[in-house]
């Protein structure tokens, strides 16, 4: 990024007058105000995209206009990433994990602005995804953003990064605790008290921002009406268990049908298929349509007649089973539109798709269990406490899930059902699923980076840069007198043994011959294909920082030699893997 020269006398003037830390914290307010502001121009454009569009709609007959939307949406999503912007910009928040482990927090300058655009042209034409992961990356990108432009380090930048993270959670939801938790808990920054004031000053300022411009109702809210009573408990457990179970068929699902559509070659046949089962899935449920916050919104209130308007089935809001059975529906394909959205090429996350989800789960549940004339429960309360049971499950985020819903409720009266139900989902996801959907892709690459300190910093290193390519190698055919005159010319005791094709045959170990070299009868009688041995194991190219310890500690060994595809490349030592480890650590020591 080029640097303009006033930069660099402000960086002068700064280095005399502000200390380090007062620097992080204003940036972390710059940060906050402009990742705020961003939350606020994109819930203003996909709100004002999505009346424009749909003004006007008869509420008790079906819109064929839903067979269109969709469709037009990822093809103006599709065009504006392949022409303009030029980059993946899917899976936001897979994205910044993904810069902060392997990419020193850098993320695009064009994710500024470009996730906006998109998920606008996504969401706003009915895209069934949620906005929150591209402002997320946007927050994110914003940090980043200033961190390069100014040269701060990576520990520096990496905060600004999780600040630009919380403003933006926070401006979205008007929720600067829950913002403060998300960027701990599923960025994965270390709880410490150089980190969490610039994180808490971005999360409020983010958070003032919005409610600022937009008032009380940033995205929805909801006054509870009835309190919590110990004798559900039961129920809430319950819920839980469910909650994990669902989240697990939302993970496997999301992956499953993403993972089809990543197979199909042709943008054309994608955006067909992709695009013409959303649309015929929103057209028969119109609540799919979009991000889904005004129909929780509807069920929080009461209103189930919103539902199920624009759609076939609007007779059914009168029939307490039926109606059942169609959520159970709608919660069953929620995924399945979601995951052909980003499947066909559109741009969004899976927030609010999970909080949707949640909100219907807790109510299907609560409204079952009064069917049944058991006892009864405050519908309202459940729908509110399965959307933190749901987060908890499919963003294993627990802590998130509790303090936004309790947040968006203007109080902690659910404190202790929204913590029972968000423990037991995510004690039962835990026991299928050990990553979140987040995560899963880069920890299967060994590309995550988690609170657990050794692991962070192994992920961090690139142990590519550490391999000896100094080592003098032989040929299997050369005599002892030629391996002789190389060991005299070597500062090192191990010889690759290679052939034509530089391919890696054995290596020859300098106390395993030192006993011989001496031996000048034996200098043409004896060959390098006598003398080398088998290495205790071989480090490939595409392995990772945590195999190769894994590999140098079952060997037992302090070298071992790097292969690509059966050729030789070098050596790595242990002993160099410590020495940069030790840089590494003092790099993320200290945020």
């Amino acid at each position: 990024m080029k640097r303009p020269k006033f930069i660099g006398k402000f960086l002068v003037w700064r280095g005399e007058h502000i200390t380090e830390r007062q620097f992080i914290y204003i940036l972390s307010f710059f940060i906050g105000l402009i990742s705020g502001l961003a939350a606020v121009v994109l819930k203003n454009t996909i709100h004002y995209t999505h009346e424009f569009l749909t003004r006007g709609f008869d509420i008790e007959s079906e819109s064929y206009w839903y067979l269109a939307y969709p469709v037009v949406g990822i093809f103006l999503t599709i065009l504006f990433i392949r022409y303009f912007v030029k980059d993946n910009i899917r899976h936001g928040v897979a994205r910044i994990l993904y810069a902060i482990s392997k990419k020193n927090s850098i993320i695009k300058p064009h994710n500024n602005y470009s996730s906006i655009i998109a998920s606008t042209l996504t969401i706003g034409f009915g895209g069934s995804v949620g906005a929150e992961a591209p402002i997320v990356l946007t927050g994110a990108s914003i940090g980043s953003s200033v961190g390069r432009l100014l040269r701060l380090n990576y520990k520096s930048t990496t905060l600004l990064v999780g600040c630009g993270a919380a403003g933006a959670i926070a401006g979205i939801f008007k929720a600067p605790i829950a913002g403060l938790i998300f960027t701990l808990e599923v960025l994965m920054l270390d709880l410490t008290i150089a980190s969490i004031v610039p994180l808490l000053i971005s999360a409020v300022t983010g958070a003032t921002v919005a409610y600022f411009l937009m008032g009380k109702e940033v995205l929805f809210s909801f006054d509870l009406a009835e309190s919590f009573m110990l004798n559900n408990i039961p129920f809430f457990i319950l819920l839980g268990v469910i909650c994990g179970l669902i989240s697990l068929y939302f993970t496997k699902a999301a992956m499953f049908i993403e993972t089809r559509f990543e197979k199909i070659s042709s943008p054309v046949w994608k955006l067909i298929l992709g695009g013409g089962v959303l649309s015929l899935l929103i057209f028969i449920f119109p609540t799919l349509y979009g991000e889904g916050y005004v129909t929780i919104t509807s069920l929080l209130h009461g209103d189930v007649s919103y539902v199920v308007e624009n759609s076939f089935f609007y007779f059914l809001k009168d029939n307490y089973w039926l109606f059942i059975g169609y959520l159970i529906l709608i919660l069953i394909f929620k995924a399945v539109a979601m995951s052909a959205t980003n499947g066909t090429g559109g741009i969004g996350g899976v927030f609010a798709p999970t909080l949707f989800m949640g909100g219907i789960t807790g109510f299907i549940v609560a409204r079952v269990i009064n069917g049944l004339n058991w006892v009864h429960l405050p519908e309202s309360n459940f729908a509110l406490v399965g959307m933190a049971g749901l987060m908890a499950g499919v963003m294993h985020a627990p802590l998130t899930a509790i303090f936004l819903i309790a947040e968006i409720t203007g109080g902690y009266s659910l404190l202790i059902p929204l913590i029972i139900t968000a423990t037991f989902s995510f004690i039962t996801i835990m026991y299928f699923e050990p990553h979140s959907i987040y995560t899963k892709r880069l920890a299967k690459r060994g590309e995550l980076i988690t609170h657990h300190k050794d692991k962070a910093v192994l992920t961090l290193m690139n142990w590519k840069k550490e391999i000896e390519k100094d080592l003098k190698t032989i040929h299997p055919d050369a005599t002892l007198r030629e391996l002789v005159k190389i060991i005299s010319r070597s500062k090192r005791n191990i010889f690759p043994v290679v052939d034509d094709e530089n391919m890696l045959l054995g290596v020859v170990l300098l106390d395993n011959v030192r006993d011989i070299m001496f031996n000048h009868e034996m200098y043409d009688l004896t060959f390098v294909r006598d003398l080398m041995i088998t290495p205790p194991s071989y480090v490939s190219s595409t392995d990772n920082m945590e195999t190769v310890m894994q590999k140098f500690s079952e060997s037992g060994v302090w070298n071992l030699p790097v292969i690509d595809n059966g050729k030789y490349v070098g050596f790595i030592s242990k002993s160099r893997i410590f020495t940069a480890y030790r840089k590494v650590l003092v790099q993320v020591s200290d945020y």
